[in-house]
């Protein structure tokens, strides 16, 4: 799959750990990866980004590009109002990553807090750019209480726009989980509708040198996405 759209149950679950970990795994099979960032909230020209954290974790090799960067830590459309800047729209998002596609073998689109997040004042999603790009949603979920039901809302979200929901990886694994962790690893792939549980990064993976996350990626990340991780 050339491209593959990550998202998530809501904000600071790990997404862009996630997908720095799928690049890290698809530079060690030897393939080229783009991570695609539309819309960078909440930092100023020249803060290092999501799209360049995956960079700096994953491997220089990885292109990082953000289509847009909005100084206020807010929603996408809101931050693009308040900064007086054009929103990003569905179409620029999967122009990108089309193109993007077009030269290396696997596209990362890492979107901004939850599926239904809005970009501009239409109430257009990423949602919307994954359908436009036929693409598979992978979603990244929390391991605590409260995970079942945000899970169940995304992928039902995706079924009702017919979006093919990849999987699911639990963005911030405990190094001590509880019951309801345990519980809820068991429970997470019927909570999505039946789409499988991909993986599980371990809390604190995006402190690590990045020679020491990239050679830890693939015990993160089940077969199907190129790891070894099985539940």
């Amino acid at each position: 799959m050339p491209v593959i759209v990550v998202s998530g149950t809501g904000t600071e679950i790990g997404k862009t750990i996630v997908t720095a970990a799928l690049a890290a795994v698809a530079q060690s099979q030897g393939r080229t990866v783009a991570v695609l960032k539309p819309a960078q909230t909440g930092l100023t020209p020249g803060e290092p980004g999501d799209a360049h954290e995956v960079a700096r974790l994953a491997g220089d090799d990885v292109a990082a590009v953000e289509l847009a960067r909005f100084p206020e830590p807010l929603a996408p459309a809101t931050a693009a109002r308040r900064a007086g800047l054009p929103p990003v729209l569905p179409q620029d998002i999967a122009t990108a990553a089309a193109k993007l596609a077009a030269e290396y073998d696997l596209v990362l689109v890492e979107g901004a807090g939850g599926l239904l997040v809005r970009f501009d004042d239409e109430g257009a999603t990423l949602a919307d750019a994954a359908r436009l790009l036929g693409a598979p949603v992978l979603v990244v979920t929390p391991a605590a209480l409260g995970t079942l039901n945000s899970t169940a809302l995304t992928a039902e979200a995706l079924r009702a726009r017919d979006i093919e929901m990849l999987g699911v990886v639990v963005g911030s694994w405990p190094s001590a989980p509880g019951l309801a962790e345990r519980c809820n690893l068991t429970d997470l792939p019927e909570a999505a509708g039946g789409a499988p549980l991909l993986g599980a990064v371990p809390e604190g993976a995006g402190a690590l040198a990045p020679a020491e996350f990239r050679a830890r990626a693939t015990t993160w990340v089940a077969p199907a996405l190129g790891g070894t991780w099985r539940p």
